[in-house]
């Protein structure tokens, strides 16, 4: 596959991302774009031949959070890159801020950066709407942090779980509509760059995290409730 092609999806991608965060972006617009990004790839993915994606080169794209401390977003981040076929790690920049670094094919990345975008986005946006409401309102002054901590906590455990039932439902429905185990082919490639990168990589043991009970609760039902229904798949 030419990079004219990639390049065109990556055109695609980013348009998508422009227009979902043209007036904020909500979790079911992000989850809604997740969907079609992934129709996006797939569709990317069906046109090469299995040695087109083995010789597909792999790359980094990173995220900034601009924060030196970790974010909720932390406990999705993992989702998104399995959603997207990619690996990711987590490293801080000069500034000493922390990042997210997508490593996979040019498209999986851009794919991942994006809907790390809009899922940032998203929960922003939806615990700025919770902040408005009366549940918000009980809390004191001094247990706001804690509450804001905890909405977004418990809502990105429920996008990470959407996440996964959307990444298994593709998966499923590619392998029985002729995928040629694209998943299988693309995971044996990352997998083979990534291991030439021979990085250092640890993984860091989660502090323990207090949380306001009613504000995870809030946030978990805010993506709890949304019914993700991307609408019909076109050929």
């Amino acid at each position: 596959m030419s990079g004219t092609a990639v390049d065109k999806l990556r055109t695609r991608i980013q348009a998508l991302r422009a227009k979902t965060l043209e007036n904020g972006c909500t979790e079911g617009e992000a989850l809604a774009a997740a969907a079609k990004v992934a129709e996006l790839l797939d569709r990317h993915d069906l046109s090469l031949t299995d040695v087109e994606l083995r010789q597909t080169p792999c790359e980094e794209r990173a995220y900034e959070t601009h924060r030196k401390k970790r974010i909720p977003l932390d406990d999705c981040i993992g989702a998104i890159a399995d959603f997207c076929n990619c690996r990711v790690w987590r490293e801080k920049n000069a500034a000493g801020e922390g990042r997210y670094v997508f490593f996979g094919l040019r498209a999986d990345i851009e794919a991942a950066h994006c809907l790390t975008e809009l899922i940032d986005t998203a929960v922003r946006t939806e615990l700025g709407r919770y902040k408005t409401g009366p549940d918000y309102r009980q809390f004191r002054h001094q247990e706001r942090h804690l509450a804001n901590a905890s909405f977004a906590l418990g809502m990105v455990a429920s996008i990470a779980d959407k996440l996964a039932a959307m990444k298994a439902e593709r998966d499923g429905a590619n392998e029985g509509g002729g995928g040629r185990g694209l998943v299988v082919v693309k995971t044996a490639v990352v997998e083979a760059e990534f291991a030439k990168l021979d990085l250092d990589l640890r993984s860091v043991p989660r502090a323990s995290r207090l949380v306001s009970p009613p504000a995870y609760d809030a946030g978990d039902r805010a993506g709890a409730a949304l019914a993700i229904d991307p609408g019909p798949r076109k050929a």
